[in-house]
């Protein structure tokens, strides 16, 4: 829902900015657009850039006695937990456990 949002208004930004460019406006149309731009590019990026890392083909996740229901969702989330590197994965009930390699 936020990333929706941001991707709105970054784009309007960036048309505000390409108006502005039209009439004549240098200043403040670049730096509209400019700024509307960069948004719309971090935020289409940011799901692929900060996505989690699933090389450990070594790593060996032991299922946690957590669960909860996800805010979100709705639905129930088990947790799982990887003692060699510390880290914890959040797996949906109808989502298959995390294996050595994902």
């Amino acid at each position: 829902m936020l990333r929706t949002w941001v991707l709105v208004c970054a784009g309007a930004l960036a048309l505000a900015g390409l108006l502005l460019l039209m009439r004549g406006l240098t200043g403040p149309g670049s730096y509209a657009l400019g700024f509307g731009v960069l948004t719309l590019l971090a935020t289409a990026f940011e799901r692929w850039r900060y996505r989690p890392n699933h090389s450990g083909a070594s790593a060996t996740w032991e299922p946690t006695s957590e669960r909860f229901v996800d805010p979100q969702t709705g639905k129930t989330v088990q947790v799982f937990y990887n003692p060699r590197s510390g880290e914890r994965r959040y797996v949906s009930d109808n989502e298959p456990p995390p294996s050595a390699g994902h």
